[in-house]
């Protein structure tokens, strides 16, 4: 075997995924009972229980976390890809409620009844929704068969409220589980845990789901109203021409952390509140922080609790809101939510008007004054799902100036590494395109380590850009393994694919090795910290969030991204 081409195909995943796209071109709606067998024949990793009898309360978990708080009043979910699309389906989405997850970033409204709307932006969003959607009836069904005929079922049915007596002991004999496992399905029911538990014992799931003219044309449309609403800001006093980028892909809040400064100005303010709240414990590392004068861990923990500081008086909220983004503003940080209604956030860093002192001490270095000639902003925009990056980078592309950088940050899941582990990859294995991309990563381990204190940093990885977090098996996984590929992730391969595109006269081929190293030239820097261990840990893990354990590994990777830009645009502009 090719030891650069592993095998791409999976004939179960293969099957899985023609059958619910074969089924969704439908006019109508779809039982998701129709996609039961293939999903579980898929003997996917994150749904190992799929054919027993036992519910896998970790994909349930994984599911629900992904999925809104009213699930247990949905039978219907409709996918479109704009509001007209809903309307003319005879929908008025405009007046519904909207509704969140806990896991991911997606805009869906919901009617008040038993109908849900969700907004896809690219095929990758189908490829999340259905193995989602399907995990989640399969194992509600199974508890549901478990709980329906108990003395339990009919206490819970019989009360407005908890039983006294109810805890995860209790239930986990009834479902064939261990106690950690009963408490991780009450805490995937969140906070209402009782009531979703009745409405499990109550009735079976059946939901159905249907897509509204799904189209390429149309997933380019919305990323067309996306840049339309970023595009004011990144020309907002530039004259004649467009200025040149450096694209960076990670979260909201990194970057403003690092160049703003909110929340090293008011460092004073987040101690007295972690003192007063101690939110997640955090107030005695804070102070042990402070006291031995470790500066790195100060500001990791400050930003982390930054958010909390925000949200703590309720009535003072919006005020705290707008007085951040004045600060930031004198620093020329322009930050544009929900852009074209799509929840992909974007933010603009005017290089010439960073403030040095505002900086974090770790990004300082000799000439940064002499950013002030800088004509190069930078364009951050919250990590898009899979294919998404591909349009969202392509519109950026045909909108802006020279590209003179390309930086990648965001969550994997490894099959070698710890969680908070920082990867880095110079081969990309892709499922979209069937490419294999190679590349020269401008960052190494040298340039994220001295930012860490407990995790570790690993460069000359691969990484296997999957299609959907559920459409890999253990046996598929293996044929990768043995070649090396260690780090799962969604957005990699299609931002490489906009990437070649915005160098070459023709569109990303498929199913080739791609050297991108030749005629690239703009920084490729990609950065994954590790968020998951899925064959070693999945049942702790997979319901879990990173919180804090993210922090160091966010604020190392963000660190590396900002010096690069600075030490690459001060040699551009010279002594």
């Amino acid at each position: 075997m090719d030891r650069q081409r592993p095998r791409t195909t999976s004939d179960e995943i293969d099957l899985y995924i023609r059958t619910y796209y074969s089924l969704l071109r439908s006019s109508g709606e779809v039982r998701v009972r129709a996609f039961e067998e293939a999903h579980s024949f898929s003997d996917s990793s994150l749904h190992a229980g799929a054919l027993s009898g036992t519910p896998d309360v970790a994909a349930f978990a994984y599911s629900a976390a992904r999925l809104p708080a009213c699930m247990p009043q949905v039978r219907r979910i409709v996918l479109g890809q704009s509001h007209e699309s809903f309307e003319a389906a005879g929908l008025e989405i405009r007046t519904w409620e909207r509704v969140q997850t806990r896991g991911r970033r997606r805009p869906l409204r919901f009617n008040g009844g038993d109908l849900l709307g969700a907004f896809i932006s690219s095929t990758s969003d189908i490829d999340d929704i259905v193995p989602i959607v399907t995990a989640y009836q399969i194992v509600w069904n199974q508890l549901h068969v478990l709980l329906a005929d108990t003395e339990l079922a009919r206490r819970l049915l019989a009360s407005d409220g908890p039983p006294p007596t109810l805890d995860a002991a209790e239930l986990a004999p009834i479902l064939g589980i261990d106690v950690d496992a009963a408490r991780t399905l009450c805490a995937a029911l969140d906070r209402d845990w009782i009531r979703g538990l009745q409405a499990i014992c109550a009735r079976p799931c059946d939901l159905s789901l249907r897509v509204l003219s799904g189209s390429y044309s149309q997933y380019q449309r919305a990323s067309q109203r996306w840049w339309s609403d970023i595009e004011p800001a990144y020309l907002r006093e530039t004259a004649p021409r467009r200025p040149p980028i450096y694209f960076v892909s990670s979260n909201t809040h990194s970057l403003l952390n690092m160049l703003g400064g909110y929340a090293k100005a008011n460092r004073d303010g987040i101690i007295a509140f972690a003192q007063r709240r101690d939110p997640e414990g955090l107030a005695a590392p804070l102070l042990a922080a402070i006291a031995s004068g470790r500066e790195p861990a100060i500001c990791n923990i400050s930003y982390y609790l930054l958010r909390a500081f925000l949200h703590d008086d309720p009535a003072q909220t919006q005020a705290r809101l707008a007085e951040i983004q004045a600060y930031e503003a004198e620093s020329g940080i322009r930050s544009i939510d929900v852009p074209g209604k799509i929840d992909v956030n974007a933010q603009i860093f005017a290089l010439s008007r960073l403030i040095p002192e505002r900086l974090d001490p770790r990004l300082q270095m000799p000439g940064l004054e002499r950013l002030r000639a800088s004509d190069a902003v930078i364009i951050n925009i919250d990590y898009p799902l899979g294919m998404a990056a591909y349009h969202h980078l392509s519109r950026i592309g045909q909108g802006c100036g020279e590209v003179r950088g390309l930086y990648i940050m965001g969550k994997a899941a490894s099959l070698n590494a710890r969680v908070g582990d920082v990867m880095i990859s110079t081969v990309v294995q892709d499922e979209h395109s069937r490419n294999t991309y190679l590349f020269r990563n401008c960052f190494a381990a040298a340039d994220i380590q001295p930012h860490l204190e407990v995790a570790s940093v690993f460069d000359q990885q691969k990484a296997l850009t999957v299609r959907g977090a559920f459409l890999q098996n253990r046996e598929y996984m293996s044929v990768f393994y043995r070649e090396g590929y260690t780090v799962l992730e969604m957005e990699a391969g299609p931002y490489l694919s906009a990437a070649y595109e915005l160098v070459n006269p023709q569109r990303y081929p498929n199913d080739e090795i791609v050297h991108l190293s030749v005629n690239t030239p703009f920084d490729i820097g990609i950065l994954h910290y590790a968020s998951d261990t899925p064959y070693s840990r999945r049942q702790s893990l997979l319901s879990k969030s990173l919180s804090f354990f993210g922090v160091e590994a966010t604020s190392a990777c963000a660190i590396a991204i900002c010096r690069q830009i600075f030490t690459r645009e001060l040699a551009r502009l010279g002594p």
